[in-house]
């Protein structure tokens, strides 16, 4: 079920609506008038509301299908509702709406016939047929629209003028055209950037962004992960609303991935994993796709550290060759300090200084004196 409440633009004396905001659930939705008009929309049988949250049909072209809806009026005075269809979409943030009352429909919302009004006593309850009609040549596949109940009335903004207001309360109603059912999507505009840790020890992350485009004919729930470098983050993040992608619609999406350590260059990867369902829930295959989202990371601070690390080592080792230079200068001083005076001494000794003549050599056959004449 979704609500719709449509502030208009401002107006001297009628009444237009313009816009629309939109939220569902599963179960009947309500919405409060200036008026305090409350009401609930929901799909039904003949006999009354049923337990459906959205209509779901499949129908061939150019075939019809009748179905109800059930219009509750919550009030304490009979409401005149206005009811209407129009074309489905999905918002940005994966929340269906269905266009405003000033947008014209061009595909499911044409297709549904129902009343333009119904009168709803207090407190009660009218079923309203409708009905859905395929045209013939109408492309198979999904189809998205919103059938609603609205009222109208007047209100004061800050500045003092007339504003009108449209609250709608309605239900999706999905239509599948028969015929081929070919799921497919592209993935596109992938970019990728690093938010770095100035703590050296401590991992950065990265933010990856990509768009993803339903290009076949069947509406698609996208999941898949991302993985940048040491990290992963699967998307959607646990929590967030579904995202529902209708055929010919696209949406971008952003990954946040902690734990990602600067690598210089950092791999990374999109991988893809949508599903597809039949109208009885039945799975429908689709092909996994993959897309690049490698990006570059500098290490700064660890650089920085290694840096500090070295200049520390630097330093250590120059201090070293200092003090083996110095130790070695102190080994030859303390060297020629010990050698130097003794050999200046054995240079400096001479027959005078030992206080003995001169040797006389004579021959060792010459005769004794006494026996010359």
């Amino acid at each position: 079920m979704f609500v719709i409440r449509t502030f208009l633009t401002r107006m001297a004396v009628a009444l237009v609506a313009v816009t629309a905001a939109v939220s569902f659930g599963a179960t009947a939705a309500s919405a409060a008038s200036p008026d305090d008009i409350t009401w609930s929309v929901t799909p039904a049988d003949a006999s009354g509301a049923d337990n459906r949250g959205v209509i779901e049909q499949e129908i061939d072209p150019g075939a019809s299908r009748a179905d109800f809806l059930a219009v509750r009026n919550l009030s304490r005075t009979e409401v005149t509702f206005a009811l209407s269809a129009a074309d489905g979409y999905y918002t940005d943030k994966g929340r269906f709406n269905m266009l405003p009352s000033d947008k014209e429909s061009v595909d499911a919302g044409l297709w549904i016939d129902l009343p333009d009004s119904v009168t709803v006593g207090p407190n009660g309850t009218v079923v309203v047929p409708f009905t859905t009609t395929v045209p013939e040549g109408a492309i198979p596949g999904d189809h998205a629209a919103g059938i609603a109940a609205s009222v109208s009335s007047t209100g004061t903004d800050a500045g003092g003028s007339q504003v009108g207001v449209e609250s709608r309360v309605g239900f999706r109603v999905m239509t599948r055209v028969t015929g081929d059912i070919v799921p497919s999507y592209s993935v596109s505009g992938v970019e990728s950037g690093y938010d770095l840790s100035w703590n050296p020890f401590r991992p950065g992350s990265a933010n990856t962004s990509f768009t993803v485009e339903n290009t076949g004919n069947a509406s698609l729930l996208v999941t898949g992960v991302t993985t940048i470098g040491t990290g992963s983050a699967a998307f959607p993040a646990e929590g967030a609303p579904r995202q529902e992608l209708l055929p010919g619609e696209s949406r971008s999406f952003t990954a946040e991935v902690a734990d990602v350590w600067p690598t210089f260059f950092v791999p990374g990867s999109i991988d893809l994993a949508p599903t597809a369902t039949d109208l009885g829930g039945g799975a429908v295959e689709v092909a996994p796709q993959s897309a690049d989202a490698s990006l570059w990371a500098l290490p700064v601070p660890q650089l920085l550290v290694l840096l500090g690390i070295l200049l520390i080592i630097a330093a250590l080792f120059w201090r070293r060759r200092r003090f083996s230079a110095a130790l070695d200068r102190a080994r030859e001083e303390g060297r020629l300090a010990a050698n130097g005076p003794a050999d200046v001494a054995l240079a400096d000794v001479s027959p005078a200084a030992t206080g003995a003549g001169p040797v006389r050599a004579e021959a060792a056959d010459a005769p004794p004196a006494e026996g010359r004449r």
